[in-house]
Order: C-alpha cells, then structure tokens, then sequence
C-alpha cells in the first residue's frame, strides 16, 4: 500500500493532453469516490486509452451519440457506459475538448473505505478482487449511468474526484494490447494501449479479443 499519498485534486490542465499521455500518467493516481456509508479511495493501477475517430475500437470512432455525448468533452468529466445488460465501465474523458478521447479505469487498489466497497463486491475472494477489472471496479465504487458526465474537477462537494497521489516511474509502467479488442479484420487489438504497474496484484488478467463464431 502507498503511504501518505499526495491529496490534492488534479487540475483539469491534467486531462487536457492527448490520451497517450494521460492513460498512463493516471497511473497511480487516486480515484475518491462519495458514497452514503463513507468515502471510498482507489489507486489506479491498470487503464487504457482509446482515441475516437483515429481508433476503432473506441466508442465514438462512429462519430457523436447520445450515449458517448459525454467523449466529446469537455476533458476531466466521467463517462460511464452500461455493458452486456449487467455491467458499468468508468472513463476519465482527457484531450481538447471535441476530441472524444477517454481513458478506461481497468483495475485498482482500493486504499480507503474498504469496508464499504466489499459490501458491493461479495464475490471477491480478498480484497486484491475488489476492483480488478473494470466492471469490478465500478461496482466496488457504486459507479453507474447515472453519474455520467459528472465533473471530477469541480470544486466542492462531487461525488468522484480524482487526487494527485503518487505518479509511478516510467521503469516500473507496462504497456500491451487491450483487454478484449479487436484490431483490424477482427484480429487482436493493433495498439499497445493498456498501461499497468508491473507485479500488481490488482492488476487483471490480458483476454485476446475472441472473434464470435457465425451460426451454420
């Protein structure tokens, strides 16, 4: 665990930076989420970049819906997507505003309020598994559509803010494909855009994109 981490909150300056930079300089960062029983904090761990119109695999390389309306910025917002009927993603939207650059939160460290966030996450066999994954780790927060759009650099009182922390060393960032997506003709993800720290136990484990088989 990392010891008095810094807790000031970062600017928006922070988010406003081409996606590349930003994924994995969020690298432990820390992630305080509000809720009822109590503050809940998480040191980042795993994340990864997408880049709207110059990557297909990123939500919004279609161009602006309502459900990505949020990509479009302006940067240092949360976008947050339901997933397989069952699952939330979190995001942190980054670059100038219009670009639909967003980094997915993957995997955490939960520091703070562990308590409350094992009440959400049952099934996790220690406390490594609360948040390895992203849909594990929107579910130990209580992170859901409905705060989508939320301004994680406000001032006051928000529900999520993201925290300076303590930066990782650039020796100690890995990087590799991303979890689950596919690259050009349906095959593994082409860009190596998934950021984690090495040998964190919270870190998730890499699943290649698998194309699904057509029906006979």
């Amino acid at each position: 665990m990392i010891a008095s981490p810094d807790r000031t909150p970062l600017p928006r300056e922070f988010f406003d930076r081409p996606v590349l930079e930003v994924a994995p300089d969020l690298l432990g960062r820390i992630l305080v989420r509000g809720t009822p029983d109590g503050p809940i904090a998480l040191r980042l761990t795993e994340v990864e970049a997408y880049d709207g119109p110059n990557d297909p695999g990123s939500h919004a390389y279609r161009g602006r819906t309502p459900r990505n309306d949020v990509m479009f910025g302006p940067p240092g917002h949360v976008y947050v997507y339901f997933t397989y009927g069952m699952w939330h993603c979190m995001n942190l939207v980054c670059g100038p505003e219009g670009r639909a650059s967003a980094v997915l939160l993957r995997a955490g460290e939960v520091i703070e309020g562990v308590e409350w966030a094992r009440k959400r996450r049952l099934s996790a066999r220690n406390d490594n598994e609360l948040a390895k994954g992203p849909a594990r780790l929107a579910t130990a927060l209580g992170v859901d559509r409905a705060l989508d759009g939320t301004d994680a650099c406000a001032a006051g009182d928000i529900p999520l803010r993201m925290l300076t922390g303590t930066p990782v060393p650039p020796d100690q960032v890995r990087n590799g494909p991303r979890t689950g997506v596919a690259g050009e003709g349906g095959n593994g993800d082409v860009h190596p855009w998934r950021y984690w720290i090495a040998d964190d136990p919270t870190v998730s484990p890499y699943r290649a994109h698998a194309p699904r088989r057509r029906r006979s």
